[in-house]
């Protein structure tokens, strides 16, 4: 009896960054198929929001994924 194992690949589209620098933050994204590289500036306040921006991200994806968009 043959058994078939699926494989899954994943492939890595973009990387990103958030470098403090001297006080200063960036967020840099490479952009892996393009092979181009993006940065800007990022006030603190942002950088301080950044949990409750990916929690409420993660929320509309969980909830898009049941349906309810």
């Amino acid at each position: 009896m043959e058994t078939s194992m699926e494989t899954s690949m994943e492939t890595l589209l973009y990387a990103a960054e958030l470098v403090e620098r001297d006080g200063a933050y960036e967020l840099v994204v490479q952009d892996l198929a393009r092979d181009t590289v993006q940065s800007t500036p990022v006030p603190k306040s942002m950088v301080d929001r950044l949990p409750v921006f990916l929690s409420a991200l993660s929320a509309k994806l969980s909830a898009q994924s049941r349906g309810r968009w």
